[in-house]
């Protein structure tokens, strides 16, 4: 199927943005039921070897839009783009939580609802808040494992001793988000 022909069954909707911040390309996704995933570093091979097994686990036909003709994307390009223009401090966006399942999901939710813009959360802490104290490694674990990256905001999951933890994205783009959030000070350079 051309990738640009509408799907009749369940599809998914996908894209390529540049952030304004990160300067890197993004991947975004979306299902009828909701954004389904982000990733960082969204070159064209990556790409292509991310698009095949999203549509397979999701058991759905892919339509990459012409820029400015997204439909289910086109609310998360807005909300991305105010985020990272500082505007938008709270995404508002149906989230499809398909990629994520137990104590994982769990925890993502957990992280969604109460840690809000500008501020951080310890692994350990996070993980008592789930009620598994003890288990800040899983926690880590299920930050890796975060289909909605930015959306759900693992940037904001950081060691216990203060250390800033790993990202996905990279430990500088994490630096970065956590600047523009007024976390950490603005790089100088």
């Amino acid at each position: 199927m051309d990738s640009t022909e509408r799907p009749r069954g369940p599809h998914l909707e996908w894209t390529v943005v540049t952030d304004g911040v990160l300067g890197g390309p993004l991947l975004l996704a979306a299902t009828p039921e909701g954004l389904v995933r982000i990733e960082f570093h969204a070159e064209p091979d990556r790409v292509d070897r991310m698009i095949g097994p999203l549509v397979s686990r999701l058991g759905a036909d892919a339509r990459r839009p012409a820029p400015g003709e997204e439909e289910l994307l086109a609310e998360p390009i807005r909300q991305l783009a105010a985020y990272f223009a500082g505007s938008l401090r709270r995404f508002e966006l149906p989230l499809d939580w398909r990629l994520s399942s137990g104590f994982n999901r769990q925890v993502l939710q957990e992280l969604d609802r109460s840690v809000p813009y500008g501020s951080v959360v310890g692994y350990g802490e996070l993980a008592a808040r789930v009620g598994q104290p003890g288990a800040a490694q899983a926690v880590g674990n299920a930050m890796g494992s975060n289909p909605l990256p930015l959306v759900v905001a693992c940037h904001r999951v950081v060691e216990n001793d203060g250390g800033i933890g790993g990202f996905g994205g990279g430990v500088e783009t994490k630096r970065q988000l956590l600047a523009l959030e007024g976390v950490l000070p603005q790089p100088l350079f």
